[in-house]
């Protein structure tokens, strides 16, 4: 049952992307509206979270935990970026935010979870490396990489996978914020007090995650991949870049939200730090940011008055909290369960689940989703040649292919 509703995100996050591609992406968003799905996403990608942290790595630790394909387990991983990318495009439109109801409070949390994790690492020098991250294995699960791979090496893959994750995350904050006047008190409050996001985003513009050096080249996170900047667009601001400036705008100049913001010592020693970022080609590729100068010129000679308090009943996210409290103490027994029940299928459901996946990424659907053309499985050139039983590994010659059959052989036989 998991897997047919997995299926269906996936088919729901491909058809939104082509149709956002498209630009025909209204029929989605009034269909996830009308029958209220929204709150359903976002239950759903903090379910596969907490999966994630509590159950994920009790699985690793089992000694008896030998299953015949990590597959499986890598499914319910791909399923928290699914959702993820599936929200970040759909987002865009203020209906499916509204229709978010009160679980915008929980999704509110989990971006800040991902934002402060994704800040945390880049101010210890953690970047995650082009040579870590594998943008191929996160877009394209079909090449069923995780088949032979022990359960290790897969926590390995699922740090890395948390990056993008990570990625999407800031984008949907992006999104929610640009609707600051029709969220909910509670919302509002939830993201300048509670999390203190403006303090966030400023160490986000500061060590700048999706950026990083190797061999004395720029290299930026762009599109799903790392890609060396050549000299005379390093100043070129990324969309990455714009989400964070974007976020911040809609979060310090709304009269609503400088009413309620805390314009504490620290607070307005970490947003002046933004000026030293303002700089003319960051204006002339953001023309907004103009009106973040003058509000940092006037809060840098100022003393803000203090927010004013409201007497409200203040809502609090309980997705979160609900699974916590309901599954307290069982999470080693829920793991044991999983492993007998879940992952340790036998081989004919193994190659059932494979051929489900395989129908689920058609090769058409796939081929509209690549921005590229085709590459060879093991040098990287442009490729013409397609395994001729699975149809899911590309070659460019007859030699790389034959090379690569030893490693593609479990999954080859799997997807035939």
């Amino acid at each position: 049952r998991w897997l047919r509703q997995h299926e269906c995100v996936e088919k729901l996050n491909m058809h939104a992307i082509l149709s956002a591609s498209a630009g025909q992406e209204q029929l989605l968003t009034e269909l996830l509206v009308t029958y209220a799905k929204i709150p359903v996403l976002i239950g759903e990608l903090i379910s596969v979270e907490i999966w994630k942290h509590k159950i994920f790595p009790v699985l690793c630790r089992l000694e008896d935990f030998k299953p015949r394909s990590t597959f499986p387990i890598y499914v319910v991983l791909h399923h928290e970026a699914s959702i993820i990318n599936l929200l970040e495009t759909v987002f865009f439109y203020k209906e499916i935010c509204e229709s978010a109801e009160d679980s915008i409070l929980d999704l509110i949390d989990y971006c800040h979870r991902k934002l402060t994790l994704l800040a945390a690492r880049s101010a210890n020098g953690q970047t995650v490396t082009p040579v870590e991250l594998c943008p191929k294995d996160l877009a394209s699960p079909s090449s069923m990489q995780a088949v032979l791979v022990p359960p290790q090496e897969l926590q390995k893959q699922a740090e890395t996978m948390e990056f993008e994750i990570s990625l999407k995350a800031l984008s949907v904050l992006r999104f929610i914020t640009d609707q600051v006047e029709s969220l909910p008190l509670s919302a509002l409050t939830r993201m300048l007090n509670t999390h203190n996001l403006p303090c966030l985003l400023v160490e986000l513009v500061e060590h700048c995650p999706w950026s990083c050096r190797e061999a004395g080249k720029l290299k930026k996170f762009e599109n799903g991949a790392w890609h060396v900047v050549p000299p005379e667009d390093q100043v070129k601001m990324t969309k990455l870049d714009g989400q964070v400036w974007l976020a911040l705008l809609n979060l310090l100049l709304s009269p609503e939200c400088q009413r309620k913001y805390h314009f504490d010592g620290f607070n307005k020693s970490q947003l002046l730090k933004l000026r030293a970022f303002l700089t003319d080609v960051l204006v002339d590729q953001l023309p907004n940011v103009v009106e973040m100068q003058r509000f940092l010129s006037h809060l840098a000679v100022t003393e803000p008055p203090p927010p004013k308090k409201d007497l409200v009943l203040e809502q609090v996210p309980v997705i979160w909290d609900h699974i916590l409290k309901k599954n307290a103490g069982k999470w080693e027994a829920i793991a044991k369960h999983q492993v007998k029940r879940v992952f340790s299928p036998t081989e004919e459901e193994l190659k059932l689940q494979a051929r489900r996946w395989a129908q689920t990424y058609s090769l058409d659907m796939m081929e509209a989703l690549a921005p590229d053309k085709p590459r060879c499985r093991v040098c990287g050139t442009e490729a013409a040649k397609r395994c001729s039983r699975c149809r899911n590994e590309w070659y460019c010659t007859r030699a790389c292919q034959v090379q690569h059959w030893q490693k593609h052989k479990a999954a080859c036989n799997l997807m035939a």
